[in-house]
């Protein structure tokens, strides 16, 4: 009966999890077809740069060689991929522009080229100008009218792409929308107000808490505030179009200013919004306002109003393919222990909590917790200048990777080193068995894990390359994201696995064989506290530093030069996966008393995870 019910659990999750993968792919699908009224094309091309270019083709029906429509080249932004562009061009296609969403150069499944070489004209602005040729060659797209935007580094790309667009016999970008990232406001050599973008309509998305852009340097080194940027100069100029703003009266973010440029009507306008720099790809308002301009300035086929917007419902389905994810994985690692091969490393047992009594295992207890975590936060904020001056050639390719990769692997052996102090101190004496709670395997058992969490992580992250085949979807939220990758990137996955194998297992074997303890009447409890102390450190580093930005209106990274501004905004996927991974292993250690199936399940995956969602350089 025990065997059934274990069956049961296994398959019920399984094919939970499989009807929640089905409703995300349909539903997102539904969402970004607009309910069957656009068509979503993969696109691979040589382009004219001769490179290899990926981008995400959506045709909207009302979109023909007939009637062609404006057309908007967006991208995503530096460390991101196309897919990161899902609200936009959702909102864009269903308004009848044709939209392509490029990888740039290095990202997603475009071609990586060498490092350094993004901007130069021969890579024609990373990429973003290959993709506008290629737009004004599609016969369903009006060549007069072609927009592009971006967030961050897609900004750039756009505003290099402008830059391009000046020097061409036949000017192809009619409007660009640059969301957090600068203009050029002045002459690099001569300091005068220059008005990069001529007669076409030029918008800029300026959040008031950029962790990069947006600032002045002061003539004694420092910067302004990026929440000042209204106030600057530089922003007066962008608005009265390129002129010296001394003695004008302010222009105010929010209003949209005209002016005759080369007998054109020509338009500018700043949006201010008081938010950080990667909300500004999940943010309705940003949305609204990139709508707006592109209606006004390209004409869109279907004014719907900008507030009408359904990409937060695709989310909602993202959502749902992310849980279903996890469940699979969990689903499937039960079902194939019911399989004769694996049957040994299920538990005879379900494993029970320890019982800790007695002021000194309790110290031990919550006093590695507190000091684990003190020493995640420490090695985090002093690694990124060291990471940053030494990264060895054989981890070249990647830095976010290699960085969190050092982190947890650092993180991972401090916890190896707290539990064999607390073993050697306290545990051996109070009758603690490391054969007993599972840090003990044969070597025939380690083999069948490792083989079992191959596969385990190979079947999971295939339901992402179906979704991605059948649907044109992935399993994503925010900075968060599941996505199908070129096999390139598992190669480079096979480099950083080791940093994260170290964290994943020995995090596993601490949770679950030293720190799986009674605490109150009820097993969650437990089960939250470790997941609690899992997310901690990341979540004090998150609150402390944007609690200190929006204060003071200046990022602390940049204040303290503790290190680079990014590596918070690094932090927000890891202070979800912790504290997952903390009930996911626990799940899986009560099924089989094994700490290291967990762990080297979730380091594949978020290896990969990590290794398919950043720059990749040559």
């Amino acid at each position: 009966m025990s065997k059934l019910k274990k069956l049961s659990k296994g398959a019920c999750v399984l094919i939970v999890s499989i009807a929640l993968l089905l409703i995300s792919c349909i539903g997102a699908s539904v969402v970004q077809t607009d309910f069957g009224n656009v068509t979503i094309k993969d696109l691979r091309w040589e382009t004219e740069s001769g490179h290899q270019m990926s981008a995400l083709l959506l045709v909207p029906k009302t979109a023909t060689k007939d009637n062609p429509a404006p057309a908007i080249v967006t991208s995503h932004g530096w460390y991101n991929t196309r897919e990161m562009q899902d609200l936009n061009y959702v909102e864009y296609a269903r308004r009848g522009f044709v939209v392509l969403s490029i990888d740039m150069y290095g990202h997603g499944n475009s071609e990586t080229i060498e490092n350094g070489t993004w901007w130069e004209d021969e890579n024609n602005a990373n990429g973003m100008y290959d993709a506008v040729k290629l737009a004004a060659t599609l016969p369903y797209v009006d060549a007069t009218r072609i927009g592009v935007t971006g967030h961050s580094n897609g900004a750039l790309a756009s505003r290099t792409a402008v830059m391009l667009d000046n020097k061409a016999e036949t000017p192809l970008i009619a409007a660009a929308l640059l969301v957090s990232n600068d203009a050029v406001y002045q002459d690099a050599e001569t300091g005068e107000y220059i008005n990069i973008f001529g007669s076409r309509d030029a918008g800029i998305v300026a959040c008031q808490y950029d962790e990069f852009f947006h600032r002045v340097r002061n003539e004694d080194g420092t910067t302004t505030a990026p929440r000042d940027f209204l106030k600057q100069n530089t922003a007066q100029s962008f608005l009265y179009f390129g002129e010296d703003p001394t003695g004008k009266e302010p222009r105010v973010a929010g209003t949209v200013y005209h002016a005759d440029i080369d007998g054109q009507d020509a338009m500018r306008f700043i949006y201010n919004p008081p938010i950080i720099h990667p909300w500004a790809h999940f943010s309705k308002n940003v949305v609204t306002n990139s709508i707006n301009f592109f209606n006004e300035s390209l004409s869109a086929p279907n004014m719907i109003d900008a507030t009408n917007q359904i990409w937060q419902v695709k989310v909602v389905f993202n959502f749902i393919g992310l849980v279903g994810f996890m469940m699979f994985m969990v689903g499937f690692a039960l079902c194939m222990l019911k399989t004769r091969f694996f049957a040994s490393l299920r538990a005879e047992k379900t494993p029970a909590p320890a019982i800790v009594s007695g002021g000194r295992g309790k110290g031990w207890l919550w006093g590695t917790l507190i000091v684990s975590t003190v020493f995640s936060m420490v090695m985090y904020m002093s690694l990124y200048k060291w990471c940053s001056a030494n990264q060895p050639a054989l981890w070249s390719e990647q830095f976010n990777p290699y960085y969190i990769g050092m982190w947890s692997m650092l993180c991972g052996l401090f916890a190896l080193l707290m539990m064999v102090l607390s073993y050697q101190l306290n545990g051996k004496k109070s009758g603690v068995s490391l054969r007993e709670n599972g840090v003990a395997i044969s070597a025939g058992n380690l083999g069948k894990t490792i083989l079992l969490a191959l596969i385990v992580a190979g079947a999971t992250y295939s339901t992402v390359f179906v979704a991605d085949y059948f649907f044109k979807t992935d399993f994503r939220i925010w900075c968060l994201t599941i996505k199908a990758f070129t096999p390139d990137k598992l190669l480079i996955s096979l480099k950083f696995l080791p940093f994260f194998l170290i964290y994943y297992v020995l995090n596993s074997v601490a949770n679950n064989c030293f720190n799986y303890v009674k605490m109150g009447k009820h097993s969650w409890v437990n089960t939250f506290v470790v997941a609690l102390f899992n997310a901690l450190s990341p979540l004090i580093l998150i609150i402390w530093i944007y609690a200190t930005f929006f204060a003071t209106g200046y990022h602390p990274m940049e204040t303290y030069g503790i290190g680079g501004s990014i590596i918070g905004i690094w932090l927000f996927p890891v202070v979800v996966i912790l504290p997952v991974f903390a009930v996911v292993s626990r799940s899986l250690y009560k099924a089989t008393k094994n700490p290291y199936l967990p762990g080297i399940i979730m380091a594949i995956l978020v290896t990969v995870m990590s290794c398919s969602n950043t720059l990749t350089v040559s």
